[in-house]
């Protein structure tokens, strides 16, 4: 839930959008997650032209937003794909991705994760921990293959971010220290069944300061010199990603200026530079399309404005005490007033703000929660026998829901 003071909800929701909007709600129905195919697209195309002739690579983050409409659009523009776990490994192949376009990261990879990952001769395993190394090793070598490995340094430089999606302090659990990684890169060449090819980094998410991601990406090029000059030869720096947006609708960080200070940083190794965006190409994208299914307000008490969405649908409110902007689709006249937004589950958690400032709402409204493009949908739960929304993506004129709402009996149909 939020803790800001009372805000205005922001600029009113265009007529020619609010007029698609009320079509996607009268098909599909609410809650309804509704993404935009041209906005997609401008963020990786602004993205990958900053590069400008440098040797790059842009691995989506699938962990933003897996769903298949999406992975496969991100996909046609060039992109290649970073997955958390072989499930996402498997929906990228099955959205058109080469077992080269992947890599294939997480803290806990199981042994037949492990196994797969090695069959499949992805691009690079980013590697968390001595003792994973190893059992990659063995795997490979029993195989008779050689699995291509990065290491992912921890350089322990603080992100600014929240507490909860940081990732880059030798507090948190991802990756080794740093000053650990040019013996770690020996046992590697040691080696005959792994091939070093990189190294990587990521220091947590929705970051809004350029200079930790700026020292993270330093630190790195530090250590691919102390490599190459020990003669360890490897391939790229992969500089992960951790962009924030502006959810408040202020300024935000630029991605360009980012790009530009990674090319900064990496430019003259060598070394083909990789990052892996994620929230930054499909957060703003995407809006929760709900229902006021209720307003109500006792004397003395606050005023509450009761959506049919709920944590159920977006987690963010509840899991990090984030702020997402709530707008009525077809503003009312009136003077904004103060309100708690909340949803339908019987949890005090389940609220998306406190004292906002809305214009006047009533039963039947449709409002849009912005930037939910990315880690919502993908957060989703069926707490309460909730059935997961519709995803509808927008294409120009046109608009089809590319995830149809889920059944109960889709719900249960794994249960005996």
């Amino acid at each position: 839930m939020s803790a800001h003071p009372a805000a205005p909800a922001g600029p009113a929701v265009p007529a020619t959008d609010a007029d698609t909007l009320e079509q996607i709600a009268a098909a599909a129905g609410t809650p309804a997650y509704v993404y935009r195919a041209d906005a997609i697209r401008a963020a990786y195309q602004q993205l990958d032209a900053a590069f400008g002739d440098v040797p790059h690579a842009i691995h989506y983050a699938m962990k933003a937003n897996s769903a298949l409409a999406i992975v496969r659009l991100v996909r046609s523009l060039g992109s290649g794909a970073d997955a958390n776990s072989m499930g996402e490994v498997e929906v990228a192949l099955r959205c058109g991705f080469a077992p080269g376009d992947i890599v294939f990261t997480g803290v806990g990879k199981r042994h037949d994760e492990l196994e797969r990952a090695v069959a499949l001769n992805l691009l690079a395993i980013n590697v968390e921990s001595p003792g994973e190394l190893d059992r990659l090793a063995h795997i490979a070598a029993d195989r008779g293959a050689v699995a291509r490995v990065a290491l992912r340094v921890n350089p322990d430089i603080d992100a600014r971010s929240h507490p909860h999606i940081s990732t880059g302090l030798k507090s948190n659990k991802f990756g080794v220290p740093i000053d650990a990684a040019p013996a770690l890169f020996r046992d590697v060449a040691a080696r005959p069944s792994l091939r070093a090819v990189g190294i990587h980094v990521h220091i947590g998410s929705q970051i809004t300061s350029l200079d930790p991601l700026e020292r993270a990406a330093e630190s790195v090029v530090q250590l691919a010199r102390e490599l190459r000059d020990a003669g360890i030869a490897i391939e790229h720096l992969d500089f992960g990603g951790g962009l924030g947006i502006a959810y408040e609708g202020g300024p935000a960080p630029d991605p360009v200026e980012y790009v530009r200070r990674i090319v900064r940083a990496g430019g003259g190794s060598g070394l083909k530079l990789a990052i892996e965006p994620g929230r930054v190409l499909v957060g703003a994208a995407g809006v929760l399309l709900a229902r006021v299914v209720d307003v109500k307000q006792f004397p003395g008490a606050r005023r509450f404005v009761v959506l049919d969405a709920g944590m159920t649908e977006l987690m963010r409110p509840a899991l990090y005490n984030a702020y997402h902007r709530i707008e009525p689709v077809r503003p009312r006249p009136g003077t904004p007033v103060p309100a708690d937004v909340v949803g339908p589950i019987c949890e005090s958690t389940d609220t998306f703000a406190r004292d906002r400032l809305l214009p006047p709402v009533e039963v039947g409204d449709l409002v849009v929660i912005r930037d939910t493009g990315a880690y919502s949908a993908a957060m989703g739960s069926n707490y309460l026998r909730r059935p997961l929304p519709p995803e509808v993506l927008i294409d120009g004129a046109e608009w089809r829901v590319t995830r149809r709402r889920q059944t109960l009996d889709d719900m249960l149909a794994l249960e005996a």
